[in-house]
């Protein structure tokens, strides 16, 4: 809790200082023009450049507003306040614009030379017009003041050079630790990628050596059987068999393909795929699998997009091949519906006359069919029906944004 507490303190206070950083530093350093380094604004002023009262904070008005505008001109351009320090130490003696300027010149200068020179210039433009006002015996300057110009050159050259080298570096070094933590989440990033690259090609191996080999033995023995039957039922059953079987192994084929092509960042090359023109011969294969099949269309047929089609397509191939697995030769209404903006396919079977032995699957087949429908902005539900049964049903709108530039 407190840990939270201090994170949050430390976020509000950055965003203070993001946002009202640069003009709180501005107010400070006009307000520093009126204070020079003696602390007597006008007397020093007039001292130092024999002029009126009404000069000197004239003259104090003026460095100040300029003090103020090269700060608010920060951080895209850096050498008005580095001048303006110069110039207003010169002129007035005013210290805080120095230091600002000195602390800007060390956190933003990159080449050591250029920051060598500003330094031992700064330095110089400090000593030398004390001990040379001292020297000749400037009013209201002392040979004492000899040794407070090495004090001012400390606080007001050096030190904030020092401060603005360490913040320099402090930001080195966390930009350093940024870039590699980036540097280290890319390549995280591309080993995931590899990984899923990888286990897509063994995917695909599996399928090929598994799944396809054996679908491919089932073909060669049902067209044997259709060879050898000696009756027109069996002969036609194995006929069935074999067709399908085929059928299987070309969309084996398209899925192998995907799963290769995804990893070798290639575009797969798929045949055409299923849509409600091939949907009779979907209910003709349920009808020889010993299914009572009914089909009712609803409305005028019109064109569609083919992504939608199929999607309509599939939803009938999964909701037959549930009432195959669960509910056996149940009868199967197959309704296909041409509203005026909507697609709906609702397929829906009686109870099971009988005991069905069930038959494996992976029990994501309706959790696709969802996620497919609503790729699409569809609706969909699976639900059981009252008196037994079961209905699933899809609604697809015509005019959804996902379907744009698909006709």
């Amino acid at each position: 809790m407190a840990q939270r507490m201090e994170k949050a303190l430390r976020q509000r206070l950055r965003t203070i200082l993001d946002r009202w950083g640069l003009k709180m530093l501005a107010v400070v350093v006009a307000a520093g023009a009126f204070v020079p380094i003696d602390g007597r604004p006008l007397s020093y002023t007039q001292a130092k450049l024999g002029i009126t009262p009404e000069a000197a904070l004239a003259l104090s008005g003026v460095v100040a507003v300029a003090s103020a505008a090269a700060v608010l001109l920060l951080p895209r351009h850096r050498r008005p306040v580095i001048c303006l320090g110069l110039a207003a130490w010169i002129l007035m003696s005013v210290w805080v614009t120095l230091g600002v300027g000195s602390y800007v010149a060390a956190r933003t200068t990159r080449r050591q030379p250029r920051l060598i020179w500003y330094i031992v210039g700064a330095s110089a433009v400090v000593i030398l017009p004390m001990t040379a006002g001292a020297a000749i015996g400037m009013p209201g300057l002392a040979r004492e003041d000899l040794f407070s110009s090495l004090g001012s050159v400390v606080l007001f050259v050096w030190l904030p050079a020092v401060l603005g080298l360490w913040s320099r570096a402090r930001r080195d070094v966390i930009e350093g630790l940024q870039e590699r933590a980036e540097q280290l989440e890319r390549e995280q990033a591309a080993r995931a990628e590899q990984a899923r690259t990888q286990e897509r090609a063994r995917i695909a191996r599996d399928m090929h050596d598994v799944v396809a080999h054996r679908v491919s033995l089932m073909v060669l023995h049902a067209g044997a059987l259709e060879v050898n039957a000696k009756d027109a039922g069996t002969a036609a059953a194995a006929e069935l068999i074999r067709t399908t079987g085929r059928e299987a192994l070309g969309q084996l084929r398209d899925v192998i393909g995907v799963l290769k092509s995804a990893g070798d960042g290639d575009e797969p090359t798929l045949g055409p795929q299923p849509t409600l023109v091939d949907l009779d011969r979907l209910l003709d294969q349920s009808r020889a699998a010993g299914l009572s099949v009914r089909r009712h269309d609803e409305g005028t047929p019109k064109r569609l997009p083919t992504l939608l089609e199929h999607a309509a397509y599939r939803v009938v191939q999964e909701a037959l091949t549930n009432v195959h697995k669960h509910a056996g030769r149940a009868r199967t209404d197959v309704a296909v519906r041409y509203l005026e903006t909507d697609l709906e396919i609702m397929v829906s079977n009686t109870a099971p006359a009988e005991s069905v032995e069930a038959l494996p699957g992976s029990g994501m087949g309706l959790v696709g069919l969802r996620e497919r429908v609503e790729l699409l902005d569809g609706v969909f539900v699976a639900e059981p029906r009252h008196g037994g049964g079961f209905t699933v049903s899809a609604r697809f709108p015509l005019t959804a944004p996902a379907l744009e530039g698909t006709a």
